[in-house]
């Protein structure tokens, strides 16, 4: 074991290490900020005091106080933030002192539940705003990510395969309709299961035609044709700003809908949870993205944000979405859920979150081979 010191402190795991560490620390920085940012405008909107605005928890590096009385601070357990609002707890949690020192008309209990709806609701709205302000920018400063009409790889037994397609074919049209991006030829083999194709291609400078048979498989209970290849070289398309912000709401919706679509299949059982992640993944996926240029990051984080924003509207109490949850069932019966049946909502939530903590960082363990690691040192 003390031989992999040496690798450890002078090999390529350190540096390593330290850029997933500083990038995960920037990442979630900016997630949460953005996210507590929304809460925060909100809450000064409703007319509710802030008290703190906290990045990370635990002990503070340093803050300074503005002008609304609120206090910014940076905490030295970079694993999160909140926003301390005035008046948060209802009156029957505190003491006579605290409930002496609140500002009439500026405490949170105090507001309509749409008020309160709305202080809750706007983070994860926050983090959605986050994500396509950074899809739209992106498009608009490097360009759109686009994928060519170039075969990258062939399956092995597909129809691609028994075609003769081949590494490096750039495909220019299909049964006549032409080609301009990966995407089109998705589109087109989809909707032509089990059918002969002829495919236009350039091979070594050469155009030449190409007979496929597509196959099938079930997507939704519908049948879908099937090539059995995969995309190569990726070129950036520059959109005009109107274009970019189209297309940066488009991304956000996109994204949105997938991760929805995933969460269900999980919890459907339609699919594992292997790729349940949780925070050792998403510092080793920032890491990792982050050594690919900064393009890749600022894409990165819009994805993590939405994910973000997505997973706190879930309707667990403690979440954001829990809250939502609660205050709908006031509004429908006109008086707050008994504090008896709300502590039970919370107990459960955290139970719940905590149960999720562990699994997913289970499957990081897992997936960073810390098992296998520790098994061969057993060994």
């Amino acid at each position: 074991m003390l031989s992999l010191l040496p690798s450890l402190l002078h090999g390529s795991l350190l540096p390593s290490t330290l850029r997933s560490l500083a990038a995960f620390a920037i990442v979630l920085g900016v997630l949460v900020f953005f996210h507590e940012l929304g809460h925060y405008l909100a809450a000064r909107w409703r007319g509710v005091h802030v008290e703190t605005f906290s990045i990370g928890f635990g002990r503070k590096i340093f803050g300074w106080r503005d002008r609304h009385g609120t206090e910014w601070r940076i905490a030295w357990l970079p694993l999160g933030g909140f926003v301390k609002l005035h008046g948060q707890e209802q009156p029957e949690e505190v003491s006579e002192e605290t409930k002496a020192a609140w500002i009439a008309g500026r405490t949170f209990h105090e507001k309509p539940v749409i008020s309160r709806a709305i202080v809750v609701a706007a983070g994860p709205i926050a983090n959605f705003v986050l994500a396509f302000v950074l899809f739209a920018a992106l498009f608009a400063v490097a360009g759109r990510p686009v994928v060519e009409p170039v075969v990258g790889e062939v399956m092995a037994g597909s129809a691609a395969a028994k075609a003769g397609l081949v590494p490096g074919d750039r495909i220019l049209a299909i049964d006549g309709a032409q080609v301009a991006r990966f995407l089109d030829i998705q589109r087109i083999i989809t909707a032509h299961p089990a059918t002969t194709l002829d495919l236009t291609l350039l091979r070594d400078g050469v155009s030449r035609h190409l007979a496929v048979t597509t196959g099938s498989h079930l997507v939704d209970g519908r049948e879908a044709g099937l090539l059995g290849i995969s995309g190569g070289s990726v070129r950036y398309e520059r959109l005009s700003l109107p274009g970019a912000v189209a297309a940066g709401a488009s991304e956000t919706w996109l994204v949105l809908a997938e991760t929805v679509d995933g969460v269900w299949q999980m919890v459907s059982g339609q699919r594992g949870t292997d790729d349940l992640g949780g925070p050792l993944r998403i510092a080793q996926l920032s890491g990792q993205v982050a050594a690919t240029g900064l393009a890749n990051l600022i894409s990165f984080i819009a994805v993590l944000s939405i994910n973000l924003g997505l997973v706190n509207l879930f309707p667990i109490p403690v979440l954001d979405g829990g809250h939502l949850l609660f205050y709908l069932a006031e509004a429908i019966i006109g008086r707050p859920l008994p504090k008896r049946a709300q502590d039970y909502g919370f107990r459960a939530g955290i139970a719940l979150l905590v149960g999720l903590f562990v699994f997913a960082t289970w499957n990081d363990l897992t997936h960073l081979g810390i098992f296998r690691w520790v098994a061969h040192l057993a060994g």
